[in-house]
């Protein structure tokens, strides 16, 4: 049971991960793209600030510039 629930963990953190890499590079405004993903996220019941968001998309930047 233990190793299902982290394969699922896995499952969903990748899947957020994607999704977020597959916004990011979308053509469109980067305010207008910011908004778009802190509305997913609370539609999500994750609650974040804009700060949240930048700090999150600084570090894919990073992750994905190494």
């Amino acid at each position: 049971m233990n190793n299902s629930l982290g394969i699922i963990s896995a499952f969903l953190g990748g899947a957020l991960v994607g999704t977020a890499a597959a916004l990011l590079f979308a053509p469109e405004k980067g305010e207008d793209l910011r908004a778009r993903i802190i509305d997913l996220l609370r539609k999500k019941g994750i609650l974040c600030t804009e700060a949240d968001v930048d700090s999150l998309v600084e570090k894919l930047k990073e992750d994905l510039e190494s």
